[in-house]
Parts: C-alpha cells; structure tokens; sequence
C-alpha cells in the first residue's frame, strides 16, 4: 500500500511538473489538452478478444465517468507489431493521465467489468505488454476534433509519428505545422483529429498526430494533392524549415476503429 501511495505521488508530481514546463515554453491556447497513447500489444488469440472487451465495456465506459473523451479506440491494420491496440485519452489535466490507473482501481464498477482483462493469470497473460506515451496538443490544434461519421461507413485512420534529430529541429517541425501546416491538411481534404508534442515516451523528441479518411484511396489521393500544393511547397522550402532534414525518421501506421471509439 505504501509503495502504491508513493509512486501514485511520484507520478502526479511528474506531470505537475511537465504541465508547467510545457506552459512556459509554449503559452496554452484556451482548452489545450493533454493526451495519454496507449498500446496494447498482443498474441494472435484470446489476447485479442480479451482486450477488445475490455477496452469496449469497460476502459471507455469507465474514462466517460472521469469525464475523460472523446476516446479514441483502435486496432493497428498496417504497421509491424500486429496485433496491437491503441486507446486515445484526452484530458485537461496530465496528472490526472499520470495517475488513472489508480484512479480506475478504485472505481468498482470499472473493476467488476475489467475483471477478466485486470488480472488475468500469469499462465494465460491479457497482453504481452502495454506502454503509453504523454502529449501536449499543440498550440495551433489545441483539441481532439473528431472526424465526420456517416451512418453504416467505416473509416480508416492514420497515425504519424516523427522523430526529429535535435531538439531545435524538433521545435522548427511544431512550429511549421503551426504556421500554416495544418490549413494546407484542411485544404487537401483531411480530417485533422490531433497533434500532440511527446512529453513523456519512447524515442523523443517526437510528435505524433492523427487523420482520418473515408478509405485507403481517399488517403493516397488527399496526400498526391498535398504534397503537389504550392503553398507546401513553399513552405517547406522556407530556409527556416529547409536548412537541414529536420524530420529523422517517421512512423507511418494505418488503424480502423473498436466499436467503442467516440473518434
């Protein structure tokens, strides 16, 4: 209990911390939020099932109640590491994304609903592992904006991570999608959901954001128009931006939604 109590103190303390960090270097437009990205990565099996259950009647549910959404729910399509689930969870508060597992624990409607997934025997594991990454929305998109939903249609959703070489690099890549990035996504037809600058995860500094499409074709003919706009192109060829590759690496994965996504 005592070791419970300090590391549920350790980590509100953290993302106290964070928070004003990120106040003070970026002033927070009205509403900003702060996301926690969840992955839960799986054995081809029961682990599917389980988990997708548990996100569906239990996670989400349970995240409505701590007034925390819209929450994003998703299974990983095309990209290594499959299968694998992605849960979105947007909050005002990053202590209160820091310390929800406590919070959950002591919810015993969650509990009873989480049972079979909570504590699933080491012999017949509900996952192999879990991790999760802390972001800031950025100043310019400082919501989730879920896409539009036509009745009975499915969409498909991709999520971009990019890893910069520095951190002054990394600043120049945020500040380029604030200073006109994301109207030329608008204009070639996306639907932007978020951006979010890696307070805490694996591979810093990075950003990740999210796009929505009607289908895989809509996809690949949104980005032809982008990349040929040019506007893009001079923005991307500003010396500010185009000095060196400012962008390391990307990661480049397609999701469809659970049944429980509110995105």
């Amino acid at each position: 209990m005592h070791r419970r109590k300090f590391l549920s103190a350790s980590l509100a303390a953290s993302a106290v911390v964070l928070s004003r960090d990120a106040a003070a270097q970026a002033p927070s437009a009205p509403g900003r939020e702060y996301y926690l990205l969840r992955r839960y990565f799986l054995q081809s099996g029961p682990q599917n099932s389980l988990t997708e259950h548990y996100i569906n009647e239990a996670l989400v549910p349970a995240l409505a109640k701590h007034a925390m959404g819209p929450v994003g729910a998703f299974r990983l399509d095309i990209g290594p590491e499959t299968p694998t689930y992605y849960v979105l969870i947007p909050s005002r508060s990053a202590e209160d994304l820091a310390t929800l597992d406590f919070a959950l624990a002591k919810d015993d409607t969650f509990m009873k609903a989480a049972e079979p997934f909570w504590s699933a025997p080491a012999t017949a594991p509900a996952f192999v592992r879990t991790d999760s990454t802390l972001l800031s929305a950025f100043e310019g998109w400082p919501r989730i904006t879920p896409p539009p939903h036509t009745a009975g249609a499915k969409r498909v959703y991709q999520l971009r991570t990019y890893e910069s070489p520095s951190f002054r690099d990394h600043v120049r890549k945020v500040e380029m999608f604030n200073s006109g990035e994301f109207e030329l996504f608008k204009a070639a037809g996306f639907d932007n959901v978020f951006f979010g600058d890696t307070l805490l995860g694996p591979r810093m500094p990075s950003l990740t954001y999210m796009l929505s499409f009607e289908d895989l074709a809509q996809l690949n003919t949104h980005w032809a128009t982008f990349s040929g706009n040019p506007d893009w192109k001079k923005l991307s060829n500003d010396p500010k931006y185009a000095f060196e590759s400012i962008v390391s690496n990307i990661s480049n994965l397609i999701l469809s939604p659970l049944a429980s996504s509110q995105i």
